[in-house]
């Protein structure tokens, strides 16, 4: 209605319209109001440089190189045509029945693209908490930044075990963490090191800036979960970056949709070409 991409829609707010979007209950014991209006406050100065990420546009991450059912040469070829595409970083799915099969594919993918560039796993909840101990513990060694969903999505125990025993590499999730409720227990526990708040999960693009002023407070970044809906969330980064100075890390790309889309996300070199289309970008072609 006001002619607008979502992300500039969203920047354009002052704080105490931000704070008015947001529903702050059960939360008061760690992010109130008041804190919240100081977060955004506190970030204006900066604005301005962190602003520039409009014209230079989001780093993204490939998952699409490594799904489970991939073969060997499969990843290989993806892979190469992700890094010949600008991608520096990239996601291979584990939880292979055959866990032989999980690490050699890793230490491939490792190969493949080097010390340089950044390589990550996702267990997708496959593992139980003695077996993802056993699997992480050989994972590390492959220097993976993060071990994604390594074990069921409710279980904050087992993901602070899992935190502890795998230092430095760290633990991620959140595309099942349903509400800001769940994510506070989350960092309370000191149980993940990478948010991966959804706004499709957790209902809406006001729940998930509740859970973005979390992990500010508690320092830590938000890379969200995109499955095939970077369309609504190449906006959402923008505006965590611009208004509350999380790190730019990188934004997952998955394609596999993109030609159902009137706008569909424009990934270049590996990077979030800044829509400028009015809405969040996610019509869908009749």
């Amino acid at each position: 209605m006001r002619g607008v991409p979502l992300w500039k829609l969203l920047a354009d707010l002052t704080p105490e319209q931000l704070v008015k979007l947001l529903d702050l209950s059960y939360l008061e014991e760690v992010l109130r109001e008041e804190d919240a209006l100081i977060l955004f406050r506190a970030n204006l100065a900066g604005r301005a440089d962190r602003e520039r990420i409009l014209k230079s546009g989001y780093p993204g991450y490939d998952t699409s190189v490594g799904w489970m059912a991939y073969d060997d040469d499969k990843v290989r070829d993806l892979t190469n045509r992700a890094m010949g595409q600008g991608f520096s970083a990239f996601k291979l799915k584990v939880g292979s029945a055959d866990e032989s099969r999980d690490l050699r594919r890793v230490e491939m993918l490792r190969t493949m693209i080097g010390d340089s560039s950044t390589l990550m796993v996702d267990a997708n909840q496959h593992w139980d908490l003695p077996t993802a101990l056993r699997m992480c513990g050989e994972l590390v060694k492959f220097r993976p930044l993060w071990i994604e969903e390594p074990t069921h999505p409710d279980d904050v125990s087992a993901h602070v075990a899992l935190a502890r025993a795998v230092v430095p590499v760290k633990i991620a999730a959140g595309e099942h963490i349903a509400n800001r409720v769940l994510f506070k227990n989350f960092l309370q526990a000191e149980a993940l090191h990478y948010i991966q708040v959804d706004c499709t999960r957790v209902a809406g693009v006001s729940e998930f800036i509740t859970v973005s002023l979390l992990a500010k407070k508690y320092g830590l970044p938000v890379v969200p979960h995109v499955g095939d809906m970077g369309q609504i969330h190449q906006h959402l980064v923008l505006f965590n970056h611009i208004a509350m100075d999380h790190e730019a890390a990188f934004l997952e790309h998955i394609p596999h949709l993109r030609d159902h889309f009137v706008h569909p996300a424009q990934v270049e070199g590996g990077i979030y070409v800044t829509p400028q289309e009015p809405g969040a970008s996610s019509d869908l072609k009749a």
